[in-house]
């Protein structure tokens, strides 16, 4: 299906609450988006963003207790969209998932979230509500674009969103990406109206929009604050360590810095969670040395194609973005870059 969930046992859910009417800086345009891993799925976390708004990542450490997660949260309304992990708690919890312990179990969830509260109403950001919604609407068809965590987002000066894809290797290995994508830089060319990756445009089928279009984003206004984090998550069949699956993680970073310019920055919370379910083991290469880890090989090309998936990804959430609270869409202001348009 080209999405996280061809990834075996990785479901995702959203909830989010958005009114029809709002306009900037009005009303309700926030949400969550869970993706619920099978028992015993491995996980890391790498954060490259100066401004990140998180919970649990010290837990994802390789060097820590706990190997495993239960779930991992993507939320809107900045660091108080956390508390929408309470209710995948709750839900989790009711179905006896989490670190068994004598008196009951503790659901392992970290999370991250994207400051969007400009966009809707300040006081409109997710509660622990929304976080139990999601996990009920889990499933493997994943929503894309304005929906979940992406209903408030922004893509620099266009609506941004959630989006996914996936990719199966050759070793029978597939590989998935979720992203919302809030970014403060910019996911296309503001001279060309086309992605920075060249070959996404082919890959979306996407031509180049007429000069007055082009000229029309150029004259879009910035945000008038800062609106940003793209937060993300990767996952993969394979039988990954905590410690390579950290590094996937750090991998996939290479996809928000293909695809949206400028990335990292310090206004960014840039966030990237990998999951590695394991049901997948490929042996050690013949010619990895003796010295190196027996995971170095697939590493390689895991890492690799995270990365090319979220860049996909990313794209994916922009193009399929609908506007909210009259933030312009890709489709809005560059129709002509679609090939089932004769508006040139």
């Amino acid at each position: 299906m080209n999405c996280i969930t061809d990834v075996g046992g990785i479901r995702v859910g959203h909830h989010h609450k958005l009114d029809a009417d709002a306009s900037l800086g009005s009303g309700w345009a926030s949400g969550v988006t869970v993706v619920l891993p099978p028992p015993g799925t491995v996980a890391a976390v790498d954060c490259r963003g100066g401004a990140p708004g998180t919970r649990e990542t010290d837990l994802l450490d390789p060097v820590n207790s706990v190997r495993y997660v239960d779930a991992v949260l993507l939320a809107g309304g900045s660091a108080f969209g956390l508390a929408a992990a309470d209710g995948i708690m709750r839900w989790l919890e009711e179905r006896q998932r989490g670190v068994a312990m004598s008196g009951g179990v503790v659901p392992i969830v970290p999370g991250a979230v994207i400051f969007d509260l400009p966009v809707g109403g300040w006081d409109c950001r997710p509660t622990a509500e929304f976080g139990y919604a999601a996990c009920e609407a889990a499933g493997t068809d994943v929503a894309v674009g304005t929906v979940g965590a992406g209903v408030g987002a922004r893509a620099g000066v266009l609506k941004g969103g959630v989006g996914t894809a996936s990719v199966t290797l050759a070793s029978g290995v597939t590989v998935g990406a979720l992203v919302i994508v809030n970014a403060a830089g910019d996911a296309v060319d503001p001279n060309t109206g086309l992605p920075w990756m060249a070959e996404l445009a082919t890959e979306f089928e996407l031509r180049p929009p007429p000069p007055e279009q082009v000229a029309a984003l150029a004259q879009l206004p910035s945000p008038l604050s800062s609106l940003n984090t793209t937060i993300a998550v990767v996952a993969t069949d394979a039988a990954l360590s905590p410690a390579a699956c950290r590094r996937v993680a750090i991998a996939a970073h290479d996809g928000l810095a293909r695809t949206l310019r400028p990335a990292h920055t310090p206004l960014d919370g840039d966030t990237v969670f990998a999951l590695a379910t394991g049901a997948v083991e490929v042996p050690p290469a013949a010619d990895t040395p003796a010295a190196m880890s027996p995971e170095t090989g697939l590493l390689t090309a895991v890492g690799a194609a995270a990365a090319d998936c979220l860049a996909r990804a990313v794209l994916g959430g922009v193009v399929a973005a609908e506007s909210v609270a009259g933030v312009p869409t890709y489709r809005d202001v560059l129709p002509g870059a679609f090939a089932d348009t004769g508006d040139r």
